[in-house]
């Protein structure tokens, strides 16, 4: 029987996402990633506090805590064996188990980010999340996806209907107008040092 509202739900929350655990741990990984955020992080001031949509194991968020000791980092993830693992890798904050479409915001955060969560999300409940993004944040937005001039959706390791590409944050900013872009960046995955999925990231402020 099926726990969820959509089927994308249900694919990470299940053995899907179990699986996606073993293929998401290593040390090159980490390195591609502490490259990746360093270059975010110097764009904001005073962050004490962090949140993730779809954080998994929490290799950004160990990441985040080395780069912001002092930030508390709290995480939402819906995958129960993740959650195992997530619970070592933040700092201070809280773990929401739970899908991203259940969360409700209890206290703002200082950033708020997600990083290839929002393209395997149902585009129906985008608008929703939208929201959830803006009204947990105090301050910075970050979306770091795979982007696409227009929606498209592409086959995902055999399986149809779990891969999306789109503007997010371009969806973002015209729904809530106040945001302002302060940055954004590029990670590709033929990068001599630091490669990553050809990721496409959009630092905002409200």
């Amino acid at each position: 029987m099926e726990k969820y509202k959509t089927k994308q739900e249900n694919f990470w929350a299940g053995e899907f996402g179990d699986e996606y655990i073993s293929r998401n741990m290593s040390p090159e990984l980490l390195a591609s990633n502490t490259s990746f955020f360093s270059r975010i992080i110097e764009h904001v001031s005073q962050v004490n506090s962090i949140l993730e949509f779809g954080a998994n194991i929490g290799l950004n968020l160990s990441v985040l805590k080395t780069l912001l000791p002092d930030a508390e980092s709290s995480a939402i993830e819906i995958n129960k064996k993740a959650v195992e693992i997530l619970r070592n890798n933040i700092n201070k904050g809280k773990i929401y188990h739970q899908s991203i479409l259940d969360f409700q915001v209890d206290y703002q955060r200082d950033f708020v980010f997600t990083k290839g969560v929002l393209i395997h999300l149902n585009p129906e409940e985008l608008k929703k999340i939208y929201k959830l993004l803006f009204d947990s944040s105090r301050n910075y937005i970050c979306i770091a996806e795979y982007y696409n001039p227009s929606p498209v959706s592409i086959p995902y390791r055999g399986h149809e209907g779990y891969l999306f590409k789109r503007d997010f944050a371009g969806e973002l900013m015209n729904e809530y107008p106040s945001l302002k872009l302060i940055k954004y960046g590029f990670a590709y995955h033929g990068d001599n040092n630091f490669k990553q999925d050809d990721i496409t990231w959009f630092l905002m402020s409200k």
